[in-house]
């Protein structure tokens, strides 16, 4: 996956033609496009090919269950057209190995959640986070998901894995965390949801988030 914007939109929507409406108005400020449950649910797995016209798609689906399980999931996502994977690292080593292998097989990507964003996120994933970066990285994944909202997080686990590995962040906007701050603090691509497809106009709610990175990268480097 190529940087050139630094974002990343979590299109958490349910209705196949918003969308891909929105996907069609703000593909130019976005490297990628995030999908989850409530859209592949409510469309089915074909839309990750339709919306990997305007981007490429990481599937959030948080793989999280035994190896084999694991390998069917990503088979049936990678197959869909997908380009990256997210998958929980708490479930463990052979698990997270699984994912891995088949998107070898597939020559696509793993990110692997090392702390989610939400307040509860530092309850019980905090303590084993840097843990689950330190294995990401020996498992030879292709990055890490860390917390937007907690920018200090971010810059402990960059610290853990140097330049080694990716890392990506959700919770820019809604939840609260700041574009620059998170950027700043290491992370590769900022992942913003809300604050772009419940705009009232998307475009231009991608065009501001953008502009606020790259000033940030345009100072970092």
């Amino acid at each position: 996956m190529e940087r050139n914007t630094g974002m990343i939109v979590a299109l958490d929507v349910t209705d196949r033609e918003e969308a891909l409406k929105i996907a069609e108005d703000i593909w130019e400020f976005v490297d990628a496009i995030k999908v989850g449950y409530p859209l592949i649910l409510a469309t089915g797995l074909g839309i990750i090919r339709e919306l990997a016209e305007f981007a490429p798609v990481i599937a959030d689906f948080k793989v999280a269950d035994i190896p084999n399980t694991n390998r069917l999931i990503c088979d049936q996502v990678f197959e869909a057209g997908a380009d990256a994977v997210i998958a929980q690292g708490f479930t463990g080593r052979d698990s997270l190995d699984a994912c891995i292998e088949i998107a070898s097989e597939y020559r696509k990507d793993v990110f692997v959640v090392s702390e989610m964003s939400h307040p509860g996120g530092a309850d019980f994933m905090q303590p084993v986070a840097e843990s689950i970066a330190k294995m990401a990285l020996e498992a030879g994944a292709f990055g890490l998901v860390a917390p937007a909202t907690r920018p200090e997080r971010v810059k402990k686990i960059r610290k853990i894995v140097g330049d080694k590995l990716t890392i990506i962040s959700p919770g820019v906007g809604a939840q609260g965390g700041r574009a620059s701050d998170v950027i700043a603090a290491g992370a590769d691509w900022v992942i913003v949801g809300r604050s772009i497809y419940k705009a009232e106009s998307p475009k231009e709610a991608a065009r501001e988030i953008a502009e606020e990175i790259q000033a940030e990268l345009r100072g970092k480097y």
